[in-house]
């Protein structure tokens, strides 16, 4: 038992060092922050929604888990004409989505959940554009190589180039990154956004959290309920031991 437990909280210490190792930045996100999720939820509709369905999640069942009134939905957060009971759903069509990108954009339901790295794979996808004058949109993604969305975020973050250098011996360098042959060395910030390069981290941290809710809702009850769990199991491993102790006690 003893041996059960110190190798549950060992890999509970080590959880943290493995998200963050690999090429990937740690997203961190905190799924039972409100705050971030609402300000997640906000980002999303006005920067996401134009393109990409949530089509999994109602903006009543969305209202009810962030802890949002139907009045605060319906005035901050519904912009395509949509009922209060009705999915995220994009006004673009499939044919206009193919017409506009050459094809067209994905749900993003469960988009997190379809990445191996999860909320780290979309909050570094985000926080990697750079201008690309070949490309149709202008701008090009080290993580998902020539992808048809353009930098919607540019705004807020600013826009940056990349700089890059030949491969040596046919690899790049550990924690280079490869694009298209070459090895992206770092990123040059070309213009200021209108949010400072902490608060941009927070935001788009904010809108993969909102991402990661999106894609299993029932994650917020299951951390909710966690510790109180942990705390039963605990409680339960020391009453097994003091029995253990008690029915063995006369044992030699």
């Amino acid at each position: 038992m003893k041996r059960i437990l110190i190798t549950l909280l060992l890999m509970a210490a080590a959880a943290p060092a493995l998200a963050s190792e690999g090429a990937f930045l740690a997203a961190n996100t905190e799924m039972g922050d409100r705050a971030s999720l609402q300000r997640g939820a906000k980002l999303f509709v006005n920067y996401c929604l134009s393109c990409h369905s949530a089509s999994y999640m109602r903006y009543a069942r969305m209202a009810e888990d962030l802890g949002l009134t139907e009045a605060e939905v319906t005035k901050s957060l519904i912009f395509t004409g949509a009922k209060f009971g009705e999915p995220m759903s994009v006004a673009m069509s499939t044919e206009q989505g193919d017409k506009f990108f050459g094809k067209a954009p994905p749900d993003l339901s469960v988009t997190i959940r379809t990445k191996e790295a999860g909320p780290d794979w979309v909050y570094t996808y985000l926080k990697s554009f750079y201008v690309d004058e070949t490309r149709p949109s202008g701008w090009n993604n080290s993580v998902l190589v020539n992808a048809a969305m353009p930098n919607v975020l540019w705004e807020l973050g600013g826009t940056q180039a990349a700089v890059f250098e030949p491969k040596h011996d046919g690899h790049c360098p550990e924690g280079r990154p490869e694009v298209e042959g070459k090895c992206l060395v770092k990123f040059q910030p070309l213009a200021a956004g209108t949010l400072s390069p902490e608060h941009f981290d927070e935001a788009v941290r904010d809108l993969t959290a909102f991402m990661q809710y999106v894609a299993e809702p029932a994650a917020l009850e299951r951390h909710a309920i966690g510790p109180w769990v942990i705390l039963f199991l605990a409680l339960f491993t020391f009453v097994a031991w003091l029995l253990k102790h008690e029915y063995w006690k006369d044992v030699h």
